[in-house]
């Protein structure tokens, strides 16, 4: 959807990601600079939150349940009952599978497959249960007119609609359990904060809170007015902070959507607010409730029935996550099996070379600028070790050892990071590499150096990148270097596909051996 057909609106908010600054800052010592945030909003970042789950991902997941459990109670019945009084006949499972799936898309066209269905228990027992039965009045009237009745068992055609049904209400019954544990757990809610404490404010949060079995946690608000326009509590809900704070705020805690309660004709100040937000791997919308003007109805996302527009979506959720957690954990540990006699004659090279150990950790930044250690072969002597990588490694820098200048070269320092993506699960495969906390472009930090940096980290970082492969590794001594690496990385965070991974996976030792230039 082109959210507002603002389309300007994004293009410029995007072009502000990679404009360099021009400002010098000072030389900092190497501190964690971290936005302090207002009581309230500290309350909330205190409370202990679980990793959500994706509702579409839940619904396909019981899809696929509901086709596996009643292909298993056919075959089980017809191999039990049929096979031995009239031998096997290929027609028999082929007709389970079809009613199978046949039911599958009955149990969609009835709207069973929802999470907040899946709560409840009457309405969806009725639903499948009527459901289940067209299927097999379905078949029954195929089977009639194809005149196959005589060589089809009834006995087996009722033990199947009555098991198949007992096994789909016990199914059911685990899955209300389930959803309801989650939903307790805050699993299933979206952490939801609202932009604009004012009237309008207002209006949306009570719209919002009217909704029943709404999956919205309205944590709070955040504005930057200071006059009698701003309420200290909006609907209920406190407010948090300003504008400012809600890219830490969102760095300690878990935001799953940012709703603006501003109305469309403040685009100025929604503009320069979603050029701070952006970077945040979060659903961004506006809210139309209270707009005057109005669009076509396909334009709208609703909640509920409260009208939204989409600015920003979060990158790489639902389905598309899955893939690439798959991606990750098999490709990865097919890539470490064949890695690991190569690693054990890098480690054995180490150790003979300098003393101290083989692997180090570095401080990373990873998935929404969160800390994360990653492992790597060493290369520098261990007493001039620097975990924070505050001194960019040079060319001809007498810090490197003589194994570690090789494996620098080759990037073969890199293949303990395998151990990140199988067991940890912190880095991918693919993905913007993960520059160290205090990587430094002469006297900056890079987030200073480029606006929208931390756009990066909207999606988990990797082993190697588009910008990698590319040319754009290794040492960063120019703005264009570490600009250049931003933009190839957003380029592959709003284009990534499963065969874009495989396509620079492929191309990986390829680009290691002909642009290592910058490698040292």
């Amino acid at each position: 959807m082109e959210p507002l057909n603002a389309r300007s609106m994004l293009d410029a908010a995007a072009a502000a990601a990679v404009s360099a600054k021009v400002t010098a800052a000072p030389d900092r010592p190497p501190v964690e600079r971290r936005r302090r945030l207002s009581q309230a909003a500290l309350a909330v970042t205190n409370q202990k939150v679980r990793r959500a789950y994706s509702p579409i991902v839940i619904a396909g997941a019981v899809r696929v349940a509901d086709f596996v459990l009643l292909s298993l109670v056919g075959i089980a019945i017809y191999l039990f009952y049929v096979v031995p009084l009239s031998g096997f006949y290929w027609e028999y499972v082929g007709a389970i599978f079809a009613m199978t799936a046949a039911a599958v898309i009955c149990f969609q066209a009835a709207d069973i497959y929802e999470v907040q269905v899946f709560r409840g228990q009457l309405r969806q027992m009725t639903r499948m249960i009527s459901a289940w039965a067209f299927v097999f009045l379905l078949f029954i009237g195929v089977s009639f007119f194809a005149k196959l009745g005589s060589e089809i068992s009834r006995l087996w055609l009722s033990a199947f609609f009555f098991v198949g049904l007992a096994a789909l209400i016990g199914e059911r019954l685990i899955l209300r359990s389930m959803v309801r544990g989650w939903a307790r757990d805050g699993r299933l809610d979206r952490r939801t904060i609202i932009v604009g404490s004012d009237q309008n404010g207002e209006k949306l949060i009570e719209a919002l809170k009217a909704q029943e079995d709404s999956d919205l946690d309205i944590l709070g608000v955040f504005d930057d007015r200071n006059d009698s326009r701003a309420l200290d509590t909006c609907a209920g809900s406190p407010k948090l902070g300003k504008i400012d704070d809600i890219v830490e705020f969102a760095r300690r805690t878990r935001i799953d959507l940012v709703l603006f309660a501003l109305p469309i004709s403040a685009e100025t100040r929604i503009l320069e607010m979603l050029k701070k937000l952006w970077v945040l791997p979060v659903d961004i919308r506006l809210s139309a409730h209270t707009n005057k003007l109005r669009f076509r109805p396909r334009s709208y996302s609703y909640l509920g029935e409260v009208p939204t527009l989409d600015v920003f979506e979060a990158p790489i959720t639902d389905w598309d996550l899955v893939m690439k957690w798959l991606f990750d954990r098999i490709v990865g540990a097919l890539i470490l099996l064949a890695a690991l006699p190569v690693m054990a004659l890098v480690a054995l090279a180490i150790k003979l070379d300098s003393p101290g150990p083989v692997l180090f950790r570095q401080k990373r930044f990873g998935f929404n600028n969160e800390r994360i250690d990653v492992f790597k072969f060493r290369s520098l002597y261990h007493d001039q070790a620097d975990p924070l990588a505050t001194k960019v490694v040079t060319k001809n820098d007498s810090r490197v050892t003589r194994v570690g200048r090789f494996i620098r070269k080759t990037s073969l320092d890199e293949l303990p990071q395998l151990f990140n993506v199988v067991f940890k699960g912190n880095l991918s495969l693919v993905g913007p590499r993960p520059h160290a906390v205090q990587g430094k472009l002469q006297s900056q930090l890079f987030d200073e150096a480029v606006d929208g940096y931390f756009a990066r980290h909207r999606v988990k970082p990797g082993i190697t990148g588009w910008a990698q492969i590319n040319g754009w590794r290794g040492e960063v001594d120019s703005e264009e270097k570490i600009q250049k690496r931003v933009e190839f990385d957003l380029y592959y965070i709003e284009n990534w596909s499963v065969l874009f991974d495989l396509y620079i996976l492929i191309k990986t030792p390829l680009a290691l051996m002909t642009k290592n230039e910058n490698a040292y």
